[in-house]
């Protein structure tokens, strides 16, 4: 069977010749074969968080159906930041990276393991992962299980100086 899942990207490091936008594209395209009926919210421009001293970071979300588990998800999507540049091993947590992805909601699945939490743990205060899921929500381009709590989330904290950039 398979889950509506939506997932956060996130960027604010170039990788070889890729710009931030050019690595969140060749995301894309590269979840667009992991994922069916993707659908992509515009992308935001949006200070960082927990880590201050750093480069703005470009944010947006997709989603899509998968038919595997949560766990053939992520790995599919650590293959794909480290296609795209990202090396775990070297980065300081919160910190700059070429490309995360994160697993925000995998159907109405909670998981808590070691490997794994969804929904993500701190997905109800990041404005950068809300103000991209409530577009595709308001634009009934996905529909997801207490969609409007996440609305509310976003009324709650704001959009902490996030800027709208648009499609990719």
């Amino acid at each position: 069977m398979s889950e509506i899942v939506v997932l956060g990207l996130g960027t604010n490091k170039v990788f070889g010749t890729l710009s931030c936008k050019d690595l969140l594209k060749e995301a894309c395209r590269a979840l667009s074969f992991v994922l069916d009926d993707i659908k992509e919210s515009p992308v935001y421009r949006t200070k960082p968080m927990y880590v201050n001293d750093q480069p703005d970071f470009f944010n947006m979300v997709v989603s899509g159906t998968y038919e595997k588990s949560a766990y053939d998800l992520l790995f599919e999507i650590h293959k794909i930041e480290e296609s795209l540049g990202r090396n775990r091993a070297k980065e300081i947590r919160f910190g700059q990276r070429s490309l995360d992805i994160d697993i925000e909601i995998f159907g109405s699945q909670e998981i808590c393991s070691e490997s794994l939490q969804i929904p993500h743990p701190r997905l109800l205060e990041r404005a950068f992962v809300l103000l991209p899921l409530v577009d595709l929500i308001s634009e009934n381009e996905v529909i997801i299980p207490n969609a409007n709590k996440y609305i509310s989330a976003l009324s709650k904290i704001g959009i902490n100086g996030a800027e709208k950039l648009g499609e990719l």
